[in-house]
């Protein structure tokens, strides 16, 4: 009932947390079941050790949450040997985000991930500076995508490749298809979206960095129209984000054509919801008339205007 596929990756249902909103995955092993999960997405990976930006890295706002983290994380290779045999336990597909600033960090990273056991895919950021490029980011111009991407692919092995894109409303679709022309299985739309928040009192912003990302509630009209475009007109796998907070908003994101789902902000909300939502999830579709998640997505009707 439940049984998804994305690239050539079968889940066992269609959720999974965001990456940098769920740690490593052991870190929440309190609060949520990770074999009920049907994957583990990492923290994004870098090769070197980073120890992100300075606090105040998170604020609430209204239906959302800002932040600006700074990609905090300990590095590919103390993940790969403190981090990964522990995950490998719980039988449970891990996607390892990955992002770097250079094509050739890029396939290092790819490389030393594709050689070990217990990663299912490759998940690549590409909303980061290309310092080769001169700073522009990989993922605002839909060649740099596609190279980074052929790079990766290169380098994964058997390993599918998915794409976390930059909420580009205007170029959503060319930067998924530059994503499936590298070699790309599946694209994960969308990342956060550039915001801030001041304090009328100090007269600064409330971020350290100043600016950072919004997600949560706010942003789930945006990320199910990005995700309806893309499933509807690319020939790619979408995995969509962005403000999921139930089972409903799960079924959402499938009408319109995600073939999975990535929760993000809510685990920070309630660490508990994404082992709630799976659960809630049969009991829904039935209500619905939902035979299974395959049959269901993409089965989104639209009128037509005379």
């Amino acid at each position: 009932m439940l049984t998804t596929k994305v690239g050539n990756l079968i889940l066992k249902n269609p959720v999974m947390p965001a990456s940098g909103t769920f740690g490593y995955g052991l870190e929440m092993q309190r609060w949520v079941s990770l074999e009920d999960l049907g994957a583990i997405v990492t923290k994004g990976l870098s090769l070197k050790p980073i120890i992100g930006n300075p606090p105040p890295r998170i604020v609430e706002t209204p239906c959302g949450m800002l932040n600006a983290i700074g990609l905090e994380n300990i590095g590919v290779d103390a993940f790969i040997d403190e981090k990964l045999p522990q995950l490998r336990k719980y039988g449970v597909p891990v996607i390892a985000n990955i992002f770097a600033t250079s094509y050739d960090d890029f396939q290092k990273l790819a490389e030393k991930l594709s050689s070990q056991d217990g990663v299912s895919a490759l998940e690549i950021n590409v909303s980061c500076p290309n310092v080769q490029e001169g700073g522009i980011h990989f993922g605002s111009v839909p060649k740099s995508v596609e190279k980074v991407v052929s790079k990766v692919k290169r380098k994964s092995g058997s390993l599918d490749v998915w794409v976390k894109l930059p909420p580009e409303i205007f170029r959503i679709k060319e930067l998924a298809n530059a994503a499936r022309n590298g070699g790309a299985s599946a694209v994960v739309v969308t990342n956060t979206i550039p915001a801030m928040a001041v304090d009328i009192k100090t007269r600064l912003p409330v971020l350290a960095n100043v600016t950072g990302g919004l997600s949560g509630q706010a942003i789930k009209p945006i990320a199910l129209k990005l995700v309806w475009e893309v499933a509807s007109q690319c020939k790619i796998d979408v995995v969509g984000v962005g403000g999921i907070s139930s089972a409903e908003d799960v079924l959402e994101f499938l009408l319109v054509g995600a073939k999975a789902v990535q929760i993000g902000s809510n685990n920070f909300r309630d660490p508990e919801s994404i082992g709630k939502i799976i659960k809630e999830l049969p009991d829904m579709m039935r209500g619905y008339k939902i035979k299974s998640v395959r049959e269901f997505i993409g089965t989104l009707e639209i009128r037509e205007v005379s």
